[in-house]
């Protein structure tokens, strides 16, 4: 009775009446519905054929809707009460990524698929919370059907998702992960790890001191930072080029422009001179890896030719910051 008076109070699940039940299934299946309506719109300009599979999973959850307001009409008439998933204590809740755009193929696959198994459960437990013959029979029904969302949604995709269409889908989202995020990253990655190491180590040879090199690490990590990303984001829109948000880019190239260089900067707060420069020059070499294997890996460059590139360009800066500092 409590939580029946007090606003804002969530109610357990048990302490809901059947009419309540039913309220709860209409609201989840009509949310259920508009959200894959949401992915279908969403993926319609890149990925027509997946757009099509969740129109048509968008369809079938209107018609279990229907089913409940029908039912609900014969046992308790037309004034069905406003009850949604954030009113139950526990209700299973879906995360707002169909806001996002580009939506993610796989995860939106994958999200659509834990969504049937939440429904599924929800209908058997309240199945088993009714006594009506009626209502525990549609209940039953309702979960079966949901468990079987997931078989429909494999034959959905064979019939409009054949295997050319699907690896189409796939390399699109493979090659549009690369355009906007990979590419405009890696190259931050790699000028701020490689354009700073030649004023950090002639300044870090030069004074000797760890204080002064780390504030002119920080200052040329930050400041590469801001204009990689600055440059990124205005050089092109990404409506002709097909690289996506310009905003997303800048963001990818900026940061890991900052993060390059910040890490062999943040050794030289330790105060130890000969301690931080080994630290540091051993975080170069770890930079120097991982941006051949980011090259290997995403951009299909093969070991040898991204290690020259990639480690030799390294190499040159670093002693040409060393030499310079020794002047």
């Amino acid at each position: 009775m409590i939580t029946r008076l007090l606003p804002g109070v969530r109610r357990s699940f048990k302490s809901l009446s059947e009419k309540e039940i039913l309220a709860l299934a209409i609201s989840s299946e009509e949310d259920d519905s508009r959200i894959y309506r949401a992915y279908a719109d969403g993926l319609r300009t890149d990925f027509p054929a997946s757009a099509e599979v969740f129109d048509r999973m968008a369809e079938e959850e209107n018609l279990h809707r229907q089913s409940l307001i029908d039912l609900f009409k014969r046992r308790f008439g037309d004034s069905i009460p406003l009850i949604r998933r954030e009113h139950v204590r526990g209700y299973y809740e879906r995360k707002p990524d169909w806001l996002t755009s580009p939506l993610n193929l796989e995860k939106t696959r994958a999200q659509a698929e834990d969504m049937e198994r939440q429904a599924e459960r929800f209908y058997r437990a309240a199945a088993a919370q009714t006594s009506d013959a009626d209502t525990r029979r549609l209940l039953g029904d309702l979960a079966i059907a949901e468990s079987q969302h997931q078989q429909q949604a494999v034959r959905l995709e064979e019939t409009l998702l054949p295997d050319e269409v699907r690896e189409g889908e796939d390399k699109d989202e493979r090659r549009q992960f690369l355009l906007t995020y990979v590419q405009p990253g890696l190259a931050g990655l790699m000028d701020g790890s490689i354009s700073t190491l030649a004023p950090i180590f002639a300044a870090a040879f030069a004074t000797g001191n760890t204080w002064t090199t780390f504030l002119v690490g920080l200052s040329a990590s930050v400041g590469a930072g801001i204009s990689m990303g600055f440059t990124e984001a205005v050089h092109d829109d990404g409506v002709l080029s097909g690289r996506g948000s310009p905003i997303k880019r800048g963001l990818s190239s900026g940061i890991m422009t900052t993060i390059g260089g910040l890490g062999h900067t943040l050794p030289y707060l330790i105060p130890h001179f000969k301690i931080a420069t080994g630290v540091a020059i051993a975080i170069v070499f770890v930079e120097l890896w991982a941006i051949t294997w980011i090259q290997h890996r995403y951009m299909d460059t093969p070991w040898g030719r991204a290690a020259i590139q990639v480690i030799l360009g390294g190499v040159l800066v670093f002693l040409a910051g060393i030499i310079i500092g020794n002047v």
